[in-house]
């Protein structure tokens, strides 16, 4: 026994030396040290830095200052200053989709994403859910983005080693680990919000990690960074990953963003698998059904759950994609096309369902009402003793978003109020210039 077990140790040494010497390259013999030193948290750094992102949202306000001039006269001299924050992203689709956490973009008149190589894109916000703390914002890059590996969250084990990535304090690309430290939380934000089922993790975040990915040992991304506690120490908090795959679908909704008809739900978790079919839809039409699993569109590959979904955005009504898909053992191609749908009167629904009178912002009216830049819905009147009223929407207010969606027209207000009913609550983000400073905020009324 043992000699055996004296053969098995000399054996194992032999290949540690081996391996050693292989690794060690004859010209540069400090290389093999390189690699001893390259542990796991190195190797999910190096695979996750470029699809990071650091966002940067900045306020321009304007304020009078006064003075005395040599005559004693008082005199007023505006002048303008710029706020602003910090907070952290990741690319989920070459195309310049990027996650990160709704508080992070819901304010911020100029919203700037910067990657590891120093490129800067501006970024506008597609969708958020407050509910969820989580958003979609989009860039136009110059090449394909690298998305970071997408993972799960329901097989989490309390103990694990997590790697959390983001720009804690304006210090970009910061990395800190730790461990699960529980799982299931429940998270009181202030008044009434409450995220549920969080991820406790004693790996450092603070301010400006907030949408930041939260990793595996492997690099997949178990959840996003959300919240820290102020009054402890060690004890950070991130949204499960499964929460962002469950919202992407009605974050990147074509038939919203795009005002088409499709009638199609692909899942959030499981890449093309078809979910949901409406009756008498283009997708019903083209002989689509519940339980496909598409594999590509127009060639281009269906990988991960977003996929399908900006492939749909990139078209408009009347365009056709063909469909590949996988029906049992059966391999099916399907013609599905982008039927137009009719466009809602949304200044009439405005005034019907909420009492304001809209109109779209431009620059004149950014220059007569003094914004530094105007994108969304501006508020013209309200009616008396209505739902705008009692929220205290005030004319002169810029309406820019509604429910998870970011304004951008009068016609996005009649398709998001065209699917509200009587008593339905809807949630608006405002910004509100008072005395020369921008102030934003959401209020929630119900339609009438």
């Amino acid at each position: 026994m043992m000699k055996k077990t004296h053969v098995a140790g000399v054996m194992v040494l032999v290949l540690w030396i081996a391996c050693l010497a292989q690794a060690q390259p004859s010209d540069n013999p400090g290389d093999w040290k390189i690699r001893m030193r390259r542990s796991p948290v190195v190797e999910v750094y190096q695979q996750a830095r470029d699809s990071l992102v650091n966002f940067s949202a900045t306020e321009r306000v304007v304020v009078e200052r006064w003075g005395v001039s040599l005559f004693g006269d008082v005199f007023r001299v505006p002048a303008e200053q710029s706020q602003r924050s910090v907070g952290s992203g990741f690319v989920i689709h070459e195309n310049g989709y990027i996650a990160t956490n709704a508080h992070v973009v819901s304010s911020g008149s100029e919203l700037v994403a910067t990657f590891a190589d120093g490129s800067e894109y501006e970024a506008r916000v597609v969708a958020r859910d407050t509910e969820r703390d989580l958003a979609v914002v989009k860039v136009n890059p110059d090449k394909p983005l690298k998305p970071i590996k997408l993972g799960r969250s329901n097989d989490l084990m309390i103990g694990e080693q997590t790697i959390a990535i983001g720009n804690p304090v304006g210090l970009q690309n910061s990395v800190t680990t730790g461990v699960i430290s529980a799982l299931h939380r429940e998270l009181p934000i202030g008044g009434n919000v409450v995220y549920r089922d969080v991820i406790q993790t004693d790996a450092s975040i603070n301010p400006g990690n907030s949408g930041g990915p939260l990793l595996n040992i492997l690099g997949e991304l178990i959840g996003i960074n959300t919240a820290i506690r102020t009054d402890a120490q060690n004890i950070g908090f991130a949204i499960p990953v499964d929460q962002l795959h469950d919202v992407l679908p009605d974050m990147l909704n074509p038939e919203t963003l795009n005002q088409v008809n499709l009638g199609i739900r692909i899942s959030g978790k499981q890449p093309g698998l078809v979910i949901g079919v409406k009756e008498g839809s283009p997708a019903d039409e083209a002989g689509i059904e519940l339980g496909d699993r598409i594999l590509n569109v127009d060639g281009e590959p269906i990988q991960r759950g977003v996929d399908f979904y900006v492939q749909m955005l990139s078209r408009q009504a009347g365009d056709t994609a063909k469909v590949r898909l996988a029906r049992g053992e059966k391999a099916l191609v399907k013609i599905l096309q982008l039927e137009p749908a009719p466009i809602p009167d949304g200044p009439r629904l405005a005034r019907e369902l909420i009492g304001v009178t809209v109109a779209n912002a431009n620059e004149d009216v950014a220059r007569r009402l003094g914004w530094p830049k105007l994108n969304g819905v501006i508020v013209i009147a309200v009616e008396k003793k209505s739902p705008a009223d009692r929220a205290d929407i005030r004319p002169g207010d810029l309406m820019v978003s509604m429910g998870q969606y970011w304004l951008v027209d009068v016609n996005q207000v009649g398709r998001l109020l065209s699917q509200a009913e009587s008593g339905d609550p809807i949630d608006i983000g405002i910004r509100r210039k008072v005395r020369g400073r921008l102030y934003g905020g959401e209020v929630r009324l119900y339609a009438r």
